[in-house]
């Protein structure tokens, strides 16, 4: 139905994958937004290559973050989806 629609920025997400969080390996996209399911910090690259950790993120947050790498070391958080 929404397919000749382009994706804008205020557009909702197409597409989530659920992330084995990495220190080594990117995620499939840059993404629009992260989701955590259960409450922990998130360490994460961001689109920019900067390394960040947002400690005590709530679960049920979503996050408007342009990542390229959920963290292993440094994240607690767990249920995560990569959104884009």
């Amino acid at each position: 139905m929404f397919s000749e629609h382009s994706s804008t920025l205020d557009s909702p997400v197409r597409s989530a994958l659920a992330v084995v969080p990495s220190n080594t390996a990117d995620l499939a996209q840059v993404t629009r937004g992260v989701y955590v399911g259960q409450t922990g910090d998130l360490a994460l690259t961001m689109a920019d290559g900067s390394t960040v950790t947002f400690a005590n993120v709530q679960a049920g947050s979503l996050l408007p973050l342009r990542a390229v790498r959920i963290r292993a070391t440094g994240t607690t958080a767990t249920s995560i989806l990569a959104l884009w």
